[in-house]
């Protein structure tokens, strides 16, 4: 059976994995994620999702090795997470009534194969008043997540529209991956009611 690491410590991708019925270990990757200069969203989540699965693979080469990045951007600015609470304000203060977009780059090295891919979806929000976004930050929610909030938690009820995949936004393009490793001959058994 081939093993399978998810270069990752977040809840919503462990999730999203248990779907896809695989036995797989986590991770987590020790990588320098400071954007450089001039970098471009998607260059950013893939390069960073490459690194992160390369780090955990170089002491696992037997194992098919899954790793993830998702930034958010708007005006061509990327928000990743936020140092601290003021700064998820001002964050979602420029989200607020407006488009903008979510990027999530997946890298997937298994022996000497790497598949790369960055998916990027659209997601509007409605206005919000400041009351309810400091009552939002003080939810803790923001915390530890790119863009200052979480499309499938609290975050949702300020949400208005999203165009492309939720998975995406929300961490791991599942979808994506599923046909990934299905390339890479992982079978995949679909799990209803996943823990």
């Amino acid at each position: 059976m081939t093993r399978i690491i998810l270069a990752s410590s977040s809840p919503r991708r462990k999730e999203f994995m248990n779907y896809l019925g695989l036995q797989y270990e986590c991770i987590k990757p020790d990588v320098d994620e400071t954007v450089k200069e001039g970098e471009l969203p998607e260059n950013l989540v893939l390069r960073l999702s490459k690194d992160k699965a390369f780090a955990v693979s170089a002491d696992n080469t037997d194992a098919v090795v899954i790793a993830a990045d998702t930034v958010v951007a708007i005006d061509n600015q990327i928000l990743g997470k936020p140092n601290n609470r003021e700064d998820a304000f001002n964050m979602l203060k420029k989200l607020q009534g407006r488009t903008h977009e979510v990027f999530t780059g997946t890298s997937i090295v298994y022996q000497e194969r790497v598949k790369c891919f960055c998916v990027k979806c659209s997601v509007t929000f409605d206005c919000i008043s400041d009351d309810e976004l400091k009552t939002y930050i003080a939810s803790g929610e923001c915390d530890d997540k790119a863009g200052a909030y979480a499309l499938q938690g609290i975050a949702s009820i300020f949400i208005k529209e999203v165009s492309g995949s939720v998975t995406t936004v929300i961490g791991l393009p599942i979808n994506e991956v599923r046909k990934a490793l299905r390339e890479l001959g992982v079978c995949i058994k679909i799990v209803s009611g996943a823990k």
